[in-house]
């Protein structure tokens, strides 16, 4: 069975983000970028079911600028086999996004999507469920774990009562949760053999898909700043700030 891995290039989680001075988006310029955590989580999820016998070829995607070819060649160097960089410098939206996943997979043919849940950029939460909708595949949303049962793939998923699993069919869409596994680093000699696995470069026109944005961003603001606490004597004290605060 190959697996398909849709993997994103976003600023690295332990960079603050800045906002640009005409409040159009988040400044990128001189920012260290890395791979999505929640694509990381995938990537591994792929590469041990690969370990496990499971799965024969895992395929890395990526759409962004040429820099993308970085965060696919990371993908390889954890155990993916070859990746397709779908190049374009717009910014491209989750439905967009869907669609050209869509396209790679009726070309492909792979019996399992693993992409992360959502992106720590833009945070939609989006391209799982709507690449799933537009394929009418099953689809496993915020997996904690993943088990294959024959042709069976059985998600667990935490829901605010507990754990819930379901029983899908492949071929199927899974999106990862945190607590789904804990990726690996890859070594050395794993990255020097990354640069020897083939990367195909296209372009969205080639799969037939309008990145056009359908939505604009009217402003990006910084969060406002958290004001100090205040120490009070005891909690009489407490309650009648809280009072004169409205806040009981």
């Amino acid at each position: 069975m190959k697996v398909l891995v849709p993997v994103k290039r976003v600023i690295d989680y332990n960079v603050r983000p800045r906002v640009k001075a005409d409040q159009t988006g988040v400044d990128l310029a001189n920012v260290k970028m890395a791979m999505n955590p929640f694509c990381e989580i995938a990537v591994e999820e792929a590469v041990r079911m690969k370990e496990k016998g499971i799965v024969e070829e895992i395929i890395l995607v990526s759409i962004g600028p040429q820099q993308a070819q970085e965060t696919i060649r990371v993908g390889l160097a954890m155990g993916g086999d070859r990746g397709i960089l779908v190049k374009t410098d717009d910014t491209v939206e989750p439905l967009a996004v869907a669609k050209i996943l869509k396209a790679i997979v009726e070309a492909e043919g792979p019996g399992l999507v693993i992409t992360g849940k959502q992106a720590i950029d833009d945070d939609a939460n989006q391209t799982g469920q709507m690449l799933a909708a537009l394929l009418d595949w099953p689809q496993g949303a915020f997996a904690s774990a993943v088990e294959k049962d024959g042709d069976t793939l059985k998600v667990t998923r935490e829901v605010d009562g507990g754990l819930q699993t379901v029983a899908l069919q492949t071929p199927a869409v899974v999106t990862t949760d945190l607590r789904l596994n804990e990726p690996r680093f890859a070594s050395l000699p794993n990255i020097m053999k990354a640069k020897k696995k083939p990367i195909e470069e296209k372009t969205p026109a080639d799969y037939g898909v309008d990145t056009a944005n359908r939505l604009s961003v009217v402003k990006v603001t910084e969060p406002p700043k958290r004001e100090a606490g205040e120490k009070v004597e005891d909690v009489d004290a407490l309650i009648a700030k809280l009072k004169a605060a409205g806040a009981i």
